[in-house]
């Protein structure tokens, strides 16, 4: 930690970011807030991410029904750094809504470790679920461009929150059932510049991920574009 670290913690010292005790260090979470994160951890399906609920230890590349069911899917892989619930709400709404993008670098350091095999793999670039303008001119930022820029700060590896596009206005998918997502984000999004991601590794970076029809919209505009692969990383998951 330089200097300049040092005074601002002296005047403006760390704070949990979800209770708001004081830190002794920069590390997101008091020990308690931290303890009560469930995060997601092995055993879950190889493909999809899932958790195991009835599976105690790792027992090899599991697959879930769905996985097994699934001929084709447009993901390599997915996976979310904990469950979206009670213990981290607060987290995902005060980052999304509430204007505390300082959340980002926590978030993104968890994704971080919990995509660690898809890191492995190989990724080529990284980019976020895009915003729709107007929504962004309301919001003034996208969460998930925060997410993705702090992930390729971390990793290395390069990102583009500008040629994967929203070219239609939809209604929030807060709103609707899990059927109604799926036509509510059908063929909204777009590839502006296909040579920029032909034959690439794509990671695909969003908040939450709940019943994935945004996120295999987006895996599918980058598929037609020419992506050799797409995988998903996003901070929380519905179960």
């Amino acid at each position: 930690m330089n200097i300049w670290e040092q005074l601002l913690n002296l005047f403006l010292p760390p704070r949990c970011l979800k209770c708001g005790k004081v830190l002794k260090d920069d590390r997101g979470l008091c020990s308690h807030c931290m303890s009560e994160i469930n995060f997601i951890t092995e055993p879950y399906c190889y493909q999809c991410g899932h958790p195991f609920e009835f599976l105690e230890e790792k027992k090899g590349k599991l697959l879930c029904g769905n996985c097994l069911k699934s001929k084709r899917s447009v993901f390599r892989y997915s996976r979310s750094a904990f469950a979206y619930d009670e213990s981290s709400r607060k987290l995902i709404l005060d980052f999304k809504f509430h204007d505390h993008t300082e959340n980002a670098k926590f978030l993104a350091q968890t994704m971080f470790v919990c995509g660690e095999d898809i890191f492995k793999e190989g990724i080529d670039l990284i980019i976020p679920v895009p915003l729709h303008y107007s929504r962004l001119v309301g919001r003034r930022y996208n969460q998930s461009a925060f997410l993705a820029k702090e992930l390729s700060k971390i990793s290395g590896i390069n990102f583009d929150n500008l040629n994967l596009v929203r070219h239609k206005k939809t209604r929030p998918q807060v709103e609707l059932s899990g059927a109604e997502r799926r036509r509510n984000v059908k063929d909204v999004f777009s590839v502006k510049h296909h040579q920029k991601i032909k034959g690439l590794r794509i990671l695909l970076i969003d908040d939450v991920l709940t019943t994935g029809a945004t996120l295999q919209e987006c895996a599918k505009a980058l598929r037609k574009a020419g992506a050799k692969s797409v995988d998903t990383l996003t901070a929380g998951r519905v179960i």
